[in-house]
């Protein structure tokens, strides 16, 4: 596998065009066929085990958490295929240039512009009500480096698109990756965060180091 990054802060979203979602890797009729075949046997390969189940709905925004490894990204979609779901992550719009922007795209990326200074939430929230269908992972620390606070983006976006956030995680330590709790924002972020807080203080990113405490800057609460 190759290593590739999540880094992404969510605080800039930039869908060109149109809310509507690309065709990606998961929509390949043979490779994606053969990849929900392989990816469970794969992941047992290299150590791996699955933990959990995702919730049978239609719509939500997925925490990926910890980041902080390149390794995330192809694991993930490993993950993603063995739990059979589709899904679109957003990446630094960096990822993006040619000659890899369309294969990015075809990962199911979404670029993040930094540069321009609107635009996340709202369009987020118009993806999800121009599709039936959506998970929309978000990394919300915005980097695979310690950050103080984790970015309210992600929080944003499942309330205003009326959708429940679930709880990805890789746990490096363990070997296990899946989905843990889903919450659903009553739009007191702080009480939220402590259901969050306690789901990933046991879990551990490739990098401990670098791994975020799950918690929002004090303005946001």
């Amino acid at each position: 596998m190759v290593p590739f990054g999540l880094d992404a802060p969510t605080d800039y979203f930039r869908l060109e065009d149109t809310s509507k979602v690309q065709y990606t890797i998961f929509d390949t009729p043979v490779l994606s066929f053969l990849l929900r075949r392989t990816a469970s046997l794969c992941l047992r390969t290299f150590g791996w085990r699955m933990e959990g189940q995702l919730p049978d709905i239609p719509k939500c925004v997925m925490i990926a958490a910890p980041h902080t490894s390149n390794w995330d990204l192809p694991v993930m979609l490993f993950f993603a295929f063995a739990f059979q779901t589709k899904l679109y992550f957003m990446v630094k719009d960096a990822m993006f240039r040619w000659p890899i922007r369309g294969f990015f795209r075809w990962l199911g990326g979404i670029p993040i512009d930094r540069t321009i200074s609107n635009g996340v939430v709202e369009q987020s929230i118009r993806a999800f009500r121009e599709n039936q269908e959506l998970v929309m992972v978000v990394p919300p620390s915005g980097t695979r480096s310690k950050v103080m606070y984790w970015k309210t983006g992600f929080y944003n976006i499942a309330s205003g698109a009326d959708v429940p956030i679930v709880l990805g995680f890789l746990d490096y330590r363990r070997k296990v990756g899946g989905v843990g709790p889903m919450v659903t924002p009553t739009g007191d972020i702080e009480a939220d965060m402590k259901t969050i807080r306690a789901f990933y203080a046991t879990i551990t990113g490739k990098h401990p180091e670098k791994s975020s405490l799950p918690t929002v800057a004090p303005k946001n609460r």
